[in-house]
C-alpha cells in the first residue's frame, strides 16, 4: 500500500502475460531494448496486468479490472495468460473487500486486458457485472470507437465486457477530462486510442498518474519515440508522452505503471547527467 496524502493506494496484480515482443516494442530494434527487458526463447517479453484500488472519501474506487477469466482457453494459451495471485476479486478479499464493496470501475479504455473483469458469468451463464453496485465509467469516445471495432482493432474489443453496463445504465460515459471524485480525475491522454485516459490524482499536497497505456512499460515513459505497435495513432502517443513528462518532472508525481514488471511505480526525476528517468518506488501487491 502506498498513501498518497488521506488516499490509500493498493497495488493488486491481477494476472499476466507473454507477448511478442514485436507488439511491446513497435519499431525499436532489438539491440536496443533487449538488455532492458530480456525475452523469452520465444521472443517474448512478460507483461503484467496490474490494477489499483484507491480508498478515498470512504469510497472503494478500483482502476481497471485486467484480463477477467472469460477469454476462450486457445486465446488464454496463446498469450500464457495466469493469473499469479489469484483473481481480481482475490486480491480484494485479502484486503478485506467484496465485489459488492466496490463504488465506482474506472476503466481507462476498453481493451479486453484491461476491461476483461468489467463483467463475469453468473450461475445461468449469463453475463453480469461482477461489480453489481459500482458506477463504471470510461469516455465516451473510447466507447464508441469500442462498439465500432474495425479490422485491426475487434480482436480486443469485447462487447461482453462494457455493452451490457452500458445498456443497463450502470455505465457512465464521460466527455474529455473529467473529476470522477474530488482529487480524482480521468483525464483524457490519446495515442494508444483516440479516447485512452490515464488517472491523475491528488490529495494533500501530492500527485499520481495511472499512465495505463499512453506508457505500457516505465522505458516507453522515459523515451518519447519508443511505444508499443498496439498504439493506434503513435505520433499522437509522442506528443502525449512529452506533455506528461513535464508534468511529472514539476510535480514530481508518483507514476504507475499498468503493464510495467519490473518498475510498476515510480518517479520522474532529472539525473546529474541532465537525463530524466523512472527511479522506482517500492510497492507491496496484494
Amino acid at each position: 500500500m502506498i498513501q498518497l496524502g488521506e488516499f490509500q493506494l493498493h497495488f493488486i496484480l491481477e494476472s499476466t502475460i507473454r507477448m511478442d515482443s514485436g507488439g511491446a516494442f513497435g519499431l525499436v530494434p532489438r539491440a536496443l531494448w533487449s538488455p532492458l527487458m530480456p525475452p523469452d526463447e520465444d521472443s517474448r517479453v512478460l507483461m503484467t496486468h496490474n490494477c489499483v484500488l484507491v480508498q478515498a472519501h470512504g469510497k472503494n474506487i478500483l482502476i481497471d479490472t485486467g484480463n477477467g477469466d472469460k477469454l476462450p482457453e486457445k486465446q488464454q494459451k496463446f498469450m500464457q495468460l495466469d493469473h499469479p495471485n489469484g483473481s481480481l476479486l482475490d486480491g480484494l478479499g485479502r484486503l478485506g473487500l467484496k465485489a459488492a464493496d466496490i463504488d465506482v470501475v474506472i476503466d481507462t479504455h476498453l481493451h479486453a486486458d484491461h476491461a476483461g473483469s468489467n463483467t463475469r458469468y453468473d450461475a445461468e451463464d449469463k453475463i453480469v457485472a461482477t461489480f453489481p453496485n459500482a458506477e463504471y465509467v470510461v469516455q465516451r469516445r473510447e466507447y464508441e470507437d469500442a462498439m465500432r471495432p474495425n479490422e485491426r482493432t475487434r480482436a480486443t474489443y469485447l462487447p461482453l465486457n462494457y455493452q451490457p453496463l452500458a445498456e443497463s445504465g450502470q455505465m457512465r460515459l464521460l466527455d474529455g477530462d473529467t473529476e470522477i471524485a474530488p482529487g480524482i480525475w480521468g483525464v483524457v491522454t490519446p495515442g494508444h486510442t483516440p479516447g485512452h485516459m490515464s488517472i491523475r490524482l491528488e490529495s494533500a499536497g501530492q500527485q499520481a498518474l495511472f499512465v495505463c497505456d499512453m506508457a505500457s512499460f516505465a522505458i516507453h515513459f522515459e523515451r518519447l519515440g519508443w511505444m508499443t505497435a498496439w498504439d493506434v495513432e503513435p505520433l499522437v502517443t509522442l506528443e502525449t508522452k512529452r506533455r506528461w513528462q513535464q508534468w511529472a518532472l514539476e510535480t514530481g508525481a508518483l507514476l504507475i505503471f499498468a503493464h510495467d514488471p519490473q518498475r510498476p511505480a515510480g518517479r520522474y526525476v532529472m539525473g546529474a547527467d541532465g537525463k530524466a528517468s523512472v527511479q522506482k518506488v517500492d510497492e507491496a501487491f496484494v
